[in-house]
């Protein structure tokens, strides 16, 4: 799981008090729909005036809170990387990953990306999806909407373009703590959704699939959640289902090495991949029943940290290094020697670092009870080969959390680098 999550984003600003315009059609009048307006509020940070906190109050109930800039955040759809891997974490997220229906190849791929970089810009904006909109989100804001496209290993059979297959697309080796489920794992496509509202997600989930008609079917999806922005007094890093401080370690790009642990180079191979990323996907069901038996102290000692702030057991705060040698009464080491996150420290790994960025999911409860939660786990690098392999490796090999977790689908993804304006994602692998 390697200390999986990053921290939240700042909580919204709190809108301002505004009065409400006293008659119904104000829109009507000023000649400015709603969908419009959220899209300009979108575009500029700001938060929602008087005239969208008046709709909320004459068609909500009388306590509903008015729409605040959560609602209009916007993330960027073109630029040098591709959205949803250094944007914030938001509030719900849907993974999914499609085939290509037989008979299709290059020439329905790259029509399907088209399509489908069509609708991600337009949704990401805050506006109707091109065709056949369903209306779900008239009435929202784009919700810091972020959408990311990748490409599986049997994409590259699929379409002719076995020679374009990145050599980090290797299939992962077999982990201990594998109980994979085959048809929830790989595919030709892989897709993120993130954003801070669930209408939104899902009406961008929809938009998609009925994008992929005829070219492509899922083979697989699922739902995850993280702390809603604002839902803390203060920002802080998340807290997975374990109620463990989870993230802590992420790297930042405010790092001098961020970009080259990442993304692969401008200058990179294949050059298709020139600012993209490889992302591991992991469906790690957490044993929660079995977690929840054990102890403070015995929680602590299997992470290495304090459950209430984070903290190492050596000491300090959340973002002190840790004393990795330093010993108790009795000469053990404060930190054990099979603590999660001695394991997964990058100097104990040959500098080796991933950026998570992972989504919770509860899919309900087996016959017997048992609650299937756990981890959606994403990890982003430049080489899977240098980060999350030797990584997992040395887990499999040791660590105290092994025991209350289990992989359950799996998949490894080429995402290529942003869409310049007037491309579609993959244009350069797929008419290259």
């Amino acid at each position: 799981m390697t200390d999986p999550s990053t921290p939240e984003a700042p909580s919204p600003n709190p809108p301002s008090a505004v009065p409400a315009p006293t008659a119904p059609d104000a829109f009507a009048r000023a000649g400015l729909s709603r969908r419009r307006l959220l899209g300009t509020a979108g575009a500029t940070g700001l938060v929602l005036g008087a005239a969208g906190a008046a709709v909320g109050r004459m068609t909500a109930p009388a306590d509903a809170t008015p729409l605040t800039s959560l609602g209009a955040g916007r993330a960027v759809f073109h630029g040098k990387h591709q959205p949803g891997i250094i944007d914030p974490p938001q509030a719900r997220g849907h993974l999914a990953a499609f085939d290509l229906v037989p008979g299709a190849g290059r020439k329905e791929a790259a029509a399907l990306l088209r399509r489908w970089s069509t609708t991600a810009e337009r949704l990401m904006a805050g506006e109707p999806a091109p065709h056949d909109d369903t209306g779900v989100t008239l009435d929202a804001g784009p919700s810091s909407l972020t959408i990311t496209f990748g490409f599986g290993r049997s994409f590259f059979d699929r379409t002719g373009l076995q020679k374009q297959r990145p050599d980090a697309l290797e299939p992962l080796p077999d982990f201990s703590s594998d109980r994979l489920d085959k048809a929830r794992s790989d595919g030709d496509l892989w897709v993120q959704i993130g954003a801070n509202d669930a209408l939104v997600a899902f009406h961008a989930l929809r938009a998609l699939q009925k994008d992929a008609n005829g070219a492509a079917r899922v083979r697989w999806q699922m739902n995850g959640f993280n702390r809603s922005p604002g839902a803390t007094a203060h920002p802080m890093t998340t807290r997975n289902l374990m109620g463990q401080v989870d993230g802590t370690r992420n790297p930042k790009p405010s790092d001098p090495d961020f970009e080259q642990r990442v993304f692969v180079p401008a200058d990179g191979e294949p050059a298709w991949m020139a600012h993209g990323s490889y992302v591991v996907v992991r469906r790690i069901r957490m044993l929660l029943d079995d977690w929840e038996k054990l102890s403070l102290a015995q929680q602590e000692n299997v992470i290495g940290r304090r459950k209430s702030d984070g903290a190492p057991l050596s000491g300090g705060t959340e973002t002190t290094e840790m004393d990795l040698e330093k010993t108790g009464k009795d000469g053990s080491y404060v930190i054990p020697v099979n603590a999660h996150a001695r394991i997964t420290r990058p100097d104990q790994n040959g500098g080796a670092a991933m950026l998570r960025r992972p989504f919770s999911y509860h899919d309900g409860f087996d016959a017997d009870g048992t609650p299937d939660a756990g981890l959606l786990f994403i990890c982003w690098q430049a080489d899977p080969l240098r980060g999350f392999i030797p990584v997992q490796r040395k887990l499999d090999r040791g660590d105290a959390l092994s025991p209350y977790i289990r992989h359950e689908a799996s998949g490894l993804f080429a995402v290529p680098g942003g869409a310049a304006k007037g491309e579609y994602v993959g244009q350069r692998l797929l008419e290259g």
